[in-house]
């Protein structure tokens, strides 16, 4: 972009990042970008949302409750497995983090499916799909989904597993 990085750092006192870009030169177009598509809802379905990171899960379970649907929401794979067997067949979709502390995502989505055998598997992660698959966490053709992530892409990926 034709311009540069300054860094300031001083040990005991911190570190000064200054960005410098070109200046725009020219309009700047306005773009609207507008979508006919209705954001797909749901229809009170329960999930089983993991993740042990307690912002994103809690954003998550916001997201997802504005969508209409049941939240039941584990920071844990110990809690996320006692709500499975507490719920049991009424849990349509368990959504997952791939990489936790205790336990990877598809460890936990196989431990789940014993007491809850028809339930659909989307996992979640800040890393690619690729990254996962070829560190063997995940198989190849699984459901997934890149955090972050729109309240759209995420309807849309929910309605397309529970709908399909």
């Amino acid at each position: 972009n034709n311009g540069f990085v300054n860094v300031y750092s001083e040990p005991g006192v911190g570190t000064t990042f200054r960005l410098y870009l070109p200046r725009q030169t020219g309009q700047i177009e306005e773009r609207h970008e507008e979508t006919s598509e209705v954001m797909p809802m749901g229809q009170g379905e329960t999930l089983l949302v993991v993740e042990d990171e307690a912002t994103i899960l809690t954003l998550n379970r916001v997201m997802l409750e504005q969508l209409g649907y049941t939240v039941l929401a584990a920071g844990a794979p110990d809690e996320a497995l006692q709500l499975a067997k507490t719920h049991g067949e009424n849990i349509r979709l368990l959504i997952t983090d791939v990489i936790m502390p205790e336990m990877n995502g598809r460890d936990l989505a196989r431990l789940i499916a014993t007491c809850c055998p028809t339930i659909k598997t989307l996992f979640m992660s800040g890393y690619t799909a690729n990254v996962i698959a070829h560190r063997g966490v995940l198989d190849e053709g699984v459901h997934f989904i890149a955090k972050p992530f729109a309240t759209r892409e995420l309807a849309v990926k929910i309605r397309e597993l529970l709908h399909g």
